[in-house]
């Protein structure tokens, strides 16, 4: 006899354990099925958190480095040890690990490990690690079974030579040489990281530029920075081919514009970070009617599947594959399954954050992206060294960037780059969302000195009367 639950949420990941502990604080039976022995997905256990983490040991490593003395930090042959900063990822990864699990006691929502697969619509068959099979029967279950690296065709990870970012949180050592392939936030971030801890790195990018997502200055900014620290950046160009050596791997490289002349790039290993593919595969979808697009499987507004009472959120529900857009959809699905009001989600206000140094945040549409759309624009770009705050603590590089309508002061987009970035850009999104102009962002008294005040400056460089420059 299978356990019959209000919802079962397939994967802990962001959106899955969220939707359980809203599921369990507006009293609905609720059960999260988790085929890792950790809970939380690849966001906690390979992904947002121990990045982070790593992030901040490169940037105490690149500080001690290249700016202490310019503090009054006279430090002599400091010890750095890539294996104790990677000790402490995982110390933090724990720590998160059991915060999920107890929020989830917490709320009542039940934890069962083991790989779920569709047995009919409305019930699951969960396969234990020791090969027993139980039911689960819902009423409404949700799809949080989130995404993996997407690998090019002929290449396959072995955790050896060639790697995933799965593989990269958590190498034994730092390579004498490190080839990335794309340049992403994921292919950056870990760029940064290794570059900080002495690896020659090559970021591979078949576009024209990194982040290539993001607006153009930004990109361009951010491949100064990182060619300034010693890193090999080549855009523009496609790997046709990686092979292994005796001694690492052989990328066959080629313009991705065709001609030229193919070249080998050398290296102890490779990281694929060219994207993520959903995990909708194995699961029973086309067996109980969930259709999927491209893996995707296809929602409505409400995240609702082909199959009335199955949802899916976060990766599998499509892009953008980001962690807070699993949080806010696993919120979504629940409330609406409890019939509360609900706040779906739109993809142009949420934002996209790359935490390297320095870090690049940004929400709404490019100016580029603005100017295809046939608004007429007013662009404001405001740097931080006109700011007091930035001066005092040594970190100057970098801008804000306001994308306004012209007719109408609406603003449409913003992209920041610099210090703090990824915790400025917040403001800009309550901005978008509101759709606040920017003469109502000058208004705002915005306290002296922060950071934020280069948002304030940019506002008011709208209208060509930014005060600090």
């Amino acid at each position: 006899m299978a356990d019959r639950y209000d919802v079962a949420i397939i994967g802990s990941g962001p959106g899955g354990y969220v939707a359980g502990i809203r599921a369990g604080q507006l009293g609905l039976r609720a059960v999260v099925i988790e085929r890792e022995p950790a809970l939380g997905g690849v966001c906690l256990n390979w992904g947002c958190i121990p990045t982070k983490a790593l992030i901040k040991n490169a940037e105490m490593v690149a500080f001690l480095k290249k700016h202490a003395a310019e503090f009054g930090i006279v430090v002599k042959d400091p010890e750095i040890s890539w294996t104790k900063g990677v000790e402490r990822s995982g110390r933090v990864v724990q720590r998160m690990n059991r915060g999920v699990a107890g929020l989830l006691k917490k709320h009542k929502c039940d934890v069962v490990q083991g790989t779920a697969r569709f047995a009919d619509a409305g019930t699951l068959e969960v396969t234990a690690p020791d090969g027993a099979a139980t039911r689960v029967a819902a009423a409404h279950i949700v799809i949080a079974t989130g995404s993996r690296s997407r690998m090019l065709p002929g290449i396959t990870a072995d955790g050896e030579r060639i790697l995933t970012s799965r593989h990269a949180v958590r190498l034994d050592a730092v390579p004498r040489r490190l080839v990335i392939m794309g340049s992403g936030a994921v292919g950056m971030e870990f760029g940064y990281v290794y570059n900080a801890y002495g690896a020659e790195v090559t970021i591979v990018e078949m576009l024209d530029r990194v982040l290539p997502l993001e607006d153009a200055d930004a990109s361009a900014l951010v491949r100064k920075a990182f060619e300034r620290s010693g890193i090999d950046i080549r855009t523009g160009t496609k790997v046709d081919a990686v092979a292994k050596t005796k001694t690492g791997v052989a990328l066959t490289l080629s313009p991705t514009a065709g001609g030229g002349t193919p070249e080998t790039l050398e290296g102890d290993q490779v990281l694929v970070a060219i994207g993520r593919a959903p995990n909708t595969e194995d699961l029973g979808l086309e067996a109980v009617g969930v259709q999927t697009e491209r893996g995707f499987v296809k929602v409505d507004a409400d995240l609702r599947s082909t199959v009335p009472h199955i949802f899916a959120i976060g990766d599998v529900a499509g892009p953008p594959m980001l962690a807070h857009k699993a949080m806010h959809e696993g919120v979504q699905v629940v409330e609406h399954l409890a019939g509360r009001p609900t706040h779906p989600v739109d993809a142009t206000f949420i934002p996209n954050c790359t935490y390297c140094q320095p870090q690049v945040a940004s929400i709404g549409m490019t100016e580029a992206k603005a100017r295809e759309a046939g608004y007429s624009v007013k662009v404001s770009q405001f740097p931080f060294v006109g700011v007091g705050k930035s001066v005092a603590i040594g970190e100057t590089e970098g801008w804000v960037k306001i994308v306004s309508d012209a007719r109408y002061g609406e603003i449409l987009g913003a992209t920041i780059v610099g210090p703090e970035a990824t915790e400025l850009i917040h403001e800009l999104v309550l901005a978008r969302t509101a759709e606040l102009t920017a003469d109502e962002l000058v208004g705002m008294v915005h306290a002296h000195p922060t950071l934020s005040e280069a948002i304030h400056e940019a506002a008011l460089g709208v209208d060509g009367l930014p005060l600090h420059i």
